[in-house]
């Protein structure tokens, strides 16, 4: 398949040519991962849910591989102040919500929300949809490479407190992995990089991806932090 990130019109397609060799990993993973080994919240089979995507998007930095994040302001009605993958609900003029739409809406969400140009990008993967359960929302997540890289930064401060690049090295570097403790009980993986605690849905992808592309480190899972660890 030939690679375009027209996200105006036109087909948005996948593909693996040229792609660096130390994604070779991530690759496999999200052609090999069951939708269970990510997360036990799926899409709900009565196709209830709103269509969302999120852009998973690998660059190359001055410390070696890196993924792009944002943190959400903290006015927002939903997931305020979290870090996040750049995305958002699909809309119409993203397309078919079973062919190219999720592949267009993460471009969109993302040129919207950090600036990033999508015809730098390179779309090769997309793992299998997840749930959030507190939104409803249906997420596809697009992987990209960040083959030309743009300038990034926050579009809308209403929408984007910032936006920013961790290394992969401090996301597998086991002092910056914690467990966090929802107040409802709920525990899952989380990080303690560039100042912000990465934790919930985020951080459960980032820590599957991890796992299954073997870069995961042995790291203890029961040091606890609390949401409001700042305080």
């Amino acid at each position: 398949m030939t690679h375009t990130s027209n996200t105006q019109g036109g087909p948005v397609a996948l593909s693996k040519d040229g792609l660096p060799d130390w994604l070779a990993p991530v690759v496999h993973a999200a052609e090999t991962v069951e939708p269970l080994q990510l997360s036990r919240f799926l899409p709900p089979e009565n196709g209830a849910g709103r269509q969302s995507a999120v852009l998973i998007l690998f660059g190359e930095g001055d410390r070696g591989p890196e993924l792009l994040l944002m943190e959400r302001a903290g006015s927002l009605r939903s997931h305020a102040g979290q870090p996040s993958f750049p995305g958002g609900a699909l809309d119409p003029e993203d397309g078919d919500p079973k062919a190219d739409g999720p592949l267009r809406a993460a471009l969109r969400e993302a040129e919207e929300e950090t600036g990033l140009d999508p015809s730098g990008v390179q779309l090769f993967g997309v793992l299998p949809k997840l749930y959030i359960p507190v939104s409803s929302f249906v997420v596809s997540p697009v992987l990209g490479w960040w083959r030309r890289p743009t300038p990034v930064g926050v579009v809308d401060p209403a929408e984007t407190a910032r936006v920013f690049t961790v290394p992969v090295a401090d996301l597998t570097d086991p002092a910056n992995r914690v467990t966090t403790v929802h107040p409802s009980g709920h525990r899952g993986p989380a990080f303690l990089v560039e100042s912000a605690l990465v934790w919930g849905f985020t951080a459960g992808v980032i820590d599957k991806i991890l796992h299954y592309a073997g870069w995961e480190r042995p790291w203890d899972r029961d040091k606890h932090v609390p949401l409001d660890w700042r305080a």
